[in-house]
């Protein structure tokens, strides 16, 4: 795994990245690229260049298939704060994906053990993921997977957190009680099985487990560690989501930046 530290705005720079995979790629019908997707305010930016670079001509997701991470149980896909609505409203309504190629959890299903087997099954007949994308909640959650989650994790059921549903609130008109107390998500397997993973951290707010994760070891309590497991995993952070690195780790990017005080960014390896 690997930290890149970036001056760049991090959209811009996740954005320019999936340009360059998904064209490297060149995707066809018969071998599409797919991508995990997030949502969340460190998305908004990296969907609205995905969407400028699109427009721009310099990115065709004709033969692109998305899976999302997550969905709100019991809120309708036309609620303004539905991850359905969110993922339209930001990405595919500015690009040219085929709507049989976008895949969101359906929150709404009668049976919701079924829902979850049949996404896990609908990744796998796609062949995989190419390359999940990501945030980090400052508690290192990934998706809805919270603090405790098992490593071996898949799509299911969860009971939102406490913590979780007061951040929420101010999507909800800051009323805790209008906020979904349950979620569908995919599970931290169904991440990290993904043959590339890009997950994101902007801000202070993300300090704490991005210093978590330059710490030996893994944790259970700190979804993000599971990441280090993984043999093409990147975790892009700006400078102020470092600002309670250890030492040691500090002092290893003060060097990259004394050695290259021009450069856009700077990346230290992670160790296990």
């Amino acid at each position: 795994m690997r930290l890149v530290v970036t001056r760049m705005n991090l959209g811009q720079w996740a954005a320019e990245y999936i340009q360059g995979k998904i064209n490297t790629f060149s995707p066809t019908e018969e071998k599409p690229f797919k991508m995990g997707l997030p949502t969340g305010g460190t998305a908004v930016d990296m969907y609205a260049n995905l969407r400028r670079i699109h427009q721009e001509g310099s990115l065709d997701f004709q033969h692109v298939i998305t899976f999302n991470m997550d969905e709100y149980v019991g809120l309708a896909q036309t609620h303004p704060e539905s991850y359905h609505s969110f993922m339209y409203q930001n990405l595919f309504s500015g690009i040219n994906i085929k709507p049989e190629n976008v895949h969101i959890l359906n929150g709404e299903a009668d049976n919701l053990q079924a829902e979850c087997e049949t996404y896990e099954n609908a990744i796998t007949q796609a062949g995989g993921i190419d390359l999940f994308l990501g945030g980090v909640g400052q508690n290192g959650h990934l998706a809805f997977n919270e603090p405790g989650s098992s490593f071996a994790s898949r799509t299911r059921l969860v009971e939102l957190t406490e913590n979780t549903i007061q951040a929420n609130a101010r999507f909800f008109q800051n009323d805790i009680n209008l906020v979904p107390k349950q979620a569908l998500t995919v599970g931290i397997a169904t991440i990290t099985d993904a043959k590339e993973v890009l997950c994101l951290a902007i801000g202070n707010k993300k300090a704490a487990a991005v210093a978590r994760v330059m710490q030996a070891g893994t944790d259970v309590n700190c979804p993000i560690t599971a990441l280090k497991l993984h043999p093409n995993a990147t975790l892009l952070v700006d400078e102020d989501a470092c600002s309670l690195l250890d030492a040691n780790s500090r002092a290893r990017l003060k060097a990259l930046q004394d050695a290259e005080p021009q450069a856009k960014q700077w990346c230290l390896e992670i160790e296990e």
